[in-house]
């Protein structure tokens, strides 16, 4: 297999190859994500209804896939939080005095798999997903699941990667794989 494309996202700045894509002095994950969207001219306007994990998924996949036909990628994404950052917010829509009812706009968050469904929805994937929960990055078994998929030619490219957040802890590497 090939590994292409390389965009990591951390620290307020967007790697792209080993070329600083975007940086900024933002003060928080959410203020960060806002200013890359505008700044990098990305036009998905459900963009901002998404929870900060999705945004993060989101920010570093387009920068691989852009507007190229991607309807044959299939994407194998991990963390270690899971989707414990809006899982906690979720949980405080549901305490809240103001709120009788839970956020339902946050409920759709509340499972990690829901940002690779964004990301496909968008560049409209028709293969296979994946996202796996695992206690630290472990680029050895993402490639070896892809390897996997890539061999049963149910896909002909894999975005692989690890993109975690924890409040206002984000971590995001994600790469092309292909034969």
């Amino acid at each position: 297999m090939k590994k292409t494309n390389i965009c990591t996202i951390q620290n307020s700045k967007i790697v792209l190859d080993n070329e600083i894509i975007f940086e900024t002095q933002a003060e928080n994950f959410s203020h960060f994500a806002k200013e890359a969207y505008k700044n990098l001219e990305l036009n998905y306007p459900k963009f901002h209804k998404m929870d900060n994990l999705s945004k993060l998924a989101f920010l570093a996949s387009e920068m691989i896939l852009k507007d190229d036909d991607h309807s044959r990628t299939a994407l194998v994404f991990a963390n270690k939080s899971s989707s414990l950052d809006t899982d906690f917010k979720y949980q405080e829509s549901i305490n809240s005095q103001e709120n009788y009812f839970p956020s339902p706009a946050v409920f759709v968050y509340t499972l990690p798999n829901i940002c690779v469904g964004e990301i496909s929805i968008k560049h409209k994937m028709q293969t296979e997903n994946a996202f796996f929960v695992l206690d630290e990055f472990d680029e050895q078994f993402l490639n070896d699941y892809s390897w996997q998929i890539l061999q049963s030619g149910k896909a002909d490219r894999v975005l692989c990667g690890w993109v975690e957040l924890f409040q206002e802890n984000y971590n995001a590497f994600v790469y092309l794989l292909t034969l």
